[in-house]
């Protein structure tokens, strides 16, 4: 894998953007921005929001069109929302009711946004156009910038 995210500098760079800001769809729009953008293996980067018991719709993403509505019952999306936990998927071909939203994604990394009182506000999903692309390492760090962004939000 040629450029693995530096999650160090990913987490600082974060931390002097988003200092102050309470919106979550800014904040969202700016994460979405630079996720997809410090790591290769990112083909597709966004958030789905909780809009309605049990119903994601599509939030601020980089990369092609995402589907618009994700029930929680449905796809990779829908089992991250469902359960509250970080869905690693190397192969989506495999993942039972998987929702083919860009035919080049390969594999998939869904993780949970909680804001305080781990209210479910949203799920950070990211794609790979090559299989097997996430690790453990890359959801932990991940959710733990998620954590630090949207935590003490309300």
């Amino acid at each position: 894998m040629e450029s693995m995210a530096d999650y160090a500098a990913l987490a600082a760079r974060l931390r002097a953007l988003t200092e102050g800001e309470r919106d979550e769809v800014a904040l969202m729009a700016t994460l979405a921005c630079e996720i997809h953008h410090a790591d290769d293996r990112f083909d597709w980067t966004g958030f789905y929001r909780v809009v309605a018991p049990r119903l994601l719709k599509i939030g601020p993403y980089q990369g092609g069109h995402g589907c618009l509505t994700i029930p929680f019952d449905r796809g990779v999306c829908g089992a991250c929302a469902r359960t509250g936990e970080a869905q690693i998927v190397p192969d989506v071909e495999a993942f039972p009711g998987h929702i083919a939203c860009a035919a080049s994604t390969r594999s998939e990394l869904v993780l949970p946004v909680f804001a305080a009182g781990r209210r479910l506000m949203a799920v950070l999903d990211i794609d790979s156009d090559r299989p097997d692309a996430f690790t453990a390492e890359d959801a932990d760090a991940l959710a733990a910038i998620l954590a630090e962004t949207f935590g003490a939000l309300p």
